[in-house]
């Protein structure tokens, strides 16, 4: 039988709950901010915005669905669950909007 050892540091209970006191910003990517002139809201446009929504008291996004997909329910109807719709942008601007901020004017 293998010992478990306990963290190193024990996890703080109010971590656990951020969410209760956090502002939840929603959005769909295709319609918020459109980085790339093509009338489809995309995650380069997304962080472009994310001191704006900083502004705001944003403290958390809740991003709605933005795997590819035929669009037959808004997005929900996923067809691959590990790309990014190409209208949205590449894996690699999702890789940047979800890389810890390096500076306090990001959420």
């Amino acid at each position: 039988m293998t010992d478990i050892q306990p963290h190193a540091e024990p996890v703080k209970p109010r971590s656990l709950l951020w969410y209760k006191d956090a502002v939840i910003y929603q959005l769909h990517i295709k319609a918020f901010a459109d980085a790339n002139a093509d009338g489809i809201g995309d995650f380069p446009g997304l962080i472009a915005k994310l001191p704006y929504l900083k502004e705001l008291g944003a403290s958390a996004v809740w991003l709605l669905p933005f795997y590819p997909s035929p669009l037959r329910d808004d997005g929900y109807d996923i067809a691959d669950y590990k790309e990014i719709h190409s209208s949205y942008g590449t894996m690699a601007d999702f890789h940047a909007f979800v890389k810890p901020p390096t500076n306090s004017n990001c959420v």
